[in-house]
């Protein structure tokens, strides 16, 4: 077996750091649909530190990758299947920024902010956006209604391309017959 050119393994590293954080995030929500008040806002004080590490993680990621290009694909795929690999990737990066974003400012906008402000894992204060803290309590409220349901709106989509990511990889991997898995192992495969 030939094997196939690799991510770096700080590529592989912060690829799996972002993917475990983000599922966190997701059985997160599915927890706190089933607790107590008090325990659901523990819950969600885990989700918005999650939220903020998975930020600060993409940021790396992104910065990595400028300066590390990815692996070219498998020349045998059709040209179909490398333009949609390339698009989810780009969704993908674009939402693991963006709904951090939009979870950070509808927080902000959140009535109760400043007497609930936003901590990272109880270590310290994140500061909210002041100028959504600053506004009037009627413009606050429908800003954070849009960001709330933005914020819904796009976790749900990233989850879509996250599966679909997963069936493109599980495709290459066991129907087209390329070590597609192994790109993004930690540990790299031996030849046979």
């Amino acid at each position: 077996m030939t094997l196939p050119a690799r991510y770096t393994k700080v590529a592989i590293l912060l690829h799996w750091i972002v993917t475990v954080l983000v599922l966190a995030n997701f059985a997160l929500i599915l927890a706190w649909e089933n607790v107590g008040e008090d325990q659901e806002a523990t819950l969600v004080g885990y989700h918005m530190s999650i939220g903020l590490t998975v930020f600060g993680f993409v940021v790396i990621r992104i910065l990595w990758r400028l300066t590390h290009p990815a692996p070219a694909f498998a020349e045998r795929y059709a040209r179909w299947e490398k333009m949609l690999a390339h698009a989810v990737h780009g969704l993908l990066y674009l939402l693991t920024l963006g709904v951090p974003i939009g979870g950070y400012l509808m927080t902000s906008s959140w009535k109760g902010v400043t007497q609930y402000p936003i901590m990272w894992f109880g270590l310290f204060e994140v500061p909210a956006f002041a100028p959504l803290v600053a506004m009037a309590a009627e413009q606050r409220e429908a800003i954070h209604h849009f960001f709330e349901e933005a914020h819904e709106l796009a976790g749900w989509t990233m989850l879509a391309l996250i599966v679909l990511h997963v069936v493109g990889a599980l495709k290459h991997q066991f129907i087209d017959k390329e070590p597609e898995l192994q790109r993004m192992l930690l540990r790299e495969p031996k030849a046979d």
